[in-house]
């Protein structure tokens, strides 16, 4: 377990699941909590809710699935644990029940597309106080690369932020 000063939150973009080498990308995180983007299965929610007029609601939720998908993925991948309480690192996090766990709390994230992986990660940093590291396929400013929802959390929860593009 890390000591608290020391806690980072790394959010693993989903765009980054491709990368033959990925493991070697994140070892040097590591200790972290890592928190897997939902990717192209997130992509595929997107399209549902767009066609068959879905809920956001429920679109929220079988997002947050996909990236519970992820996370058993990259826990694989780094053999590491699938968490779900934001306290324990190193580990993936299960996003589906973390957020679940959080729906008592009443910073939780609004239940629509405003609000994806980006801002479950900036709400773990935001829950454990830690730093929060974004790792993109690209480089920008953060309102270019989050969701809308997340730079609120940052901003109300005064977090340390880094942007890597970890595709070069």
């Amino acid at each position: 377990m890390q000591t608290l000063n020391k806690r980072r939150v790394v959010k693993v973009g989903g765009s980054l699941f491709d990368l033959p080498d990925l493991v070697e990308r994140l070892r040097p995180w590591l200790p972290a909590l890592f928190v897997p983007g939902g990717g192209t299965l997130a992509d595929a929610v997107r399209a549902l809710h767009r066609i068959h007029a879905l809920s956001e609601e429920l679109s929220h939720w079988l997002a947050l699935r996909t990236c519970s998908v992820h996370a058993h993925f990259l826990a694989s991948l780094l053999q590491l644990p699938v968490v779900a309480d934001p306290f324990h690192s190193p580990g993936v996090l299960d996003a589906f029940a973390f957020c679940q766990a959080d729906e008592a709390n009443p910073e939780h994230l609004p239940h629509t597309w405003q609000a994806t992986s980006d801002s479950v990660a900036a709400r773990v940093a935001e829950r454990t106080q830690a730093e929060l590291i974004l790792l993109k396929s690209t480089a920008g400013p953060l309102e270019a690369l989050v969701d809308p929802h997340c730079p609120e959390i940052i901003r109300r929860a005064r977090l340390s932020v880094r942007i890597v593009n970890a595709r070069v």
